[in-house]
Formats: C-alpha cells, sequence, structure tokens
C-alpha cells in the first residue's frame, strides 16, 4: 500500500549509502546474504527474548535489503567504464526475493516461540500468518513468470512483476518491528495482520486473474 511512497522517499538516500558503500569486495548479492544472515539473527534472538536486539537485527537487516538493488544499478551504470561489470544478474533478483521469503517466514517463527514458549493454540495466528505469506508468494510469483511469458509485465523498477496489494513490504516492515516492540500482544498483532495478509492474497489472485485473462 505504501511502497511506492516509500520507494520515492528512501530512492535518494539509498543510492546515496550504496555510492559509500560500493567499494570493492562488496557486491549486491553480499549484501543479499548479509541481510539473510542478520535477518535470521533476528529471528533467533527474538525467540531468545532478546527483544530488543532482535528489532535492531531486523532493522539492519531490511537496509540490507534495500541497498542491494541501488548498489546493483549503480554497478550496471558504470558498466562502459568499469568492463569488469557486467549486466544485472538474473539471479541476483532471485537470490534477493527468496531470501526476503526465508527471513520473513524465520521472523513469524522466531517471534512466535519468544512470544508463547510453546507450541499450542497460540500459535495459530502465527501460522496463519505464514500460510498467508505463501499464498501472496504463489501468487505473484506464479504472476511474474506468466506475465513475462505472455509479455504483460508490471514493470516498477523490481527484479519482478509485481501485484500490488493492502499488505506489501514497507508493511511487513512496519509489523514485523510492531511485534519486536510489542512481544505481549504479538498474537493480537498476527490476527490482525493474517487478515491482511489474506485480503491482499485475495486482491493479487483476483488481479492476477484479470490481467492475464
Amino acid at each position: 500500500m505504501f511502497d511506492a511512497a516509500a520507494r520515492r522517499l528512501l530512492d535518494r538516500p539509498l543510492s546515496g549509502v550504496a555510492g559509500l558503500v560500493d567499494r570493492p569486495g562488496v557486491s549486491p548479492n553480499g549484501l543479499t546474504l548479509l541481510g539473510l544472515a542478520t535477518g535470521l539473527a533476528s529471528a533467533v534472538t527474538a525467540a531468545g527474548h532478546l527483544w530488543w536486539w532482535a528489532l535492531g537485527l531486523w532493522l539492519f537487516s531490511r537496509l540490507m535489503d534495500g541497498l542491494d538493488g541501488p548498489l546493483a544499478r549503480r554497478r550496471h551504470a558504470a558498466a562502459p567504464d568499469r568492463p569488469q561489470v557486467g549486466p544485472p544478474s538474473q539471479a541476483g533478483g532471485f537470490l534477493d526475493i527468496t531470501a526476503d521469503f526465508v527471513v520473513y517466514g524465520a521472523t513469524v517463527i522466531g517471534v512466535a516461540i519468544g512470544a508463547t514458549g510453546q507450541f499450542d493454540v497460540d500459535w495459530l495466528p502465527f501460522l496463519l500468518v505464514l500460510f498467508a505469506y505463501y499464498i501472496n508468494g504463489a501468487a505473484f510469483l506464479a504472476f511474474s513468470s506468466i506475465a513475462e511469458r505472455t509479455g504483460r509485465q508490471r514493470d516498477d523498477g523490481r527484479s519482478l512483476s509485481f501485484l500490488g496489494g493492502l499488505a506489501e513490504g514497507a508493511e511487513t516492515i512496519a509489523v514485523h518491528a510492531l511485534w519486536l516492540i510489542l512481544p505481549a500482544y504479538a498474537g493480537t498483532i498476527a490476527t490482525v495482520w493474517a487478515v491482511v495478509v489474506g485480503v491482499s492474497a485475495a486482491q493479487r489472485i483476483v488481479g492476477g486473474f484479470r490481467d492475464l485473462g
């Protein structure tokens, strides 16, 4: 819902930071993997009730996720002057989106363990969130593949053709951070979030069907 506005707001600052980290030995895929590692670390620290550490690791992980694209675009733009830098790798885009889903799912599980301490009915809201996430993932990944093959892509600058919805990346970052700030209310937050993500899944399924029909 807020992704387009967030990208406009953050594009220049992230591009500036990408310039600062554009050094030998630093690659877009390296930043993606660093974001993956710190995201998983956030899940582990949340499971261990280290909520402020988990929050810091989560936000750092998302910063790395925000920097890999600008760095890749910067390297590609410099390719004529730097022959060793080739065109952007489609594998990099695949790695990025896959890492995002690993981190999102792991964070849900980590918060569930930290907030409930056991597997019982208290886990249900978190399982519903995971279920809704993967419905969304299946919907937009399938749409991206078919849209590419049929020439009906939605080009918004990202690696895949994304279907918009009520819940997008900016909302996900905010809700995951809220869990870490208010772990006592994590179950209630998860219930509401599962509904929001479920509505988004329905939007993407209907929107994708219409676009491809």
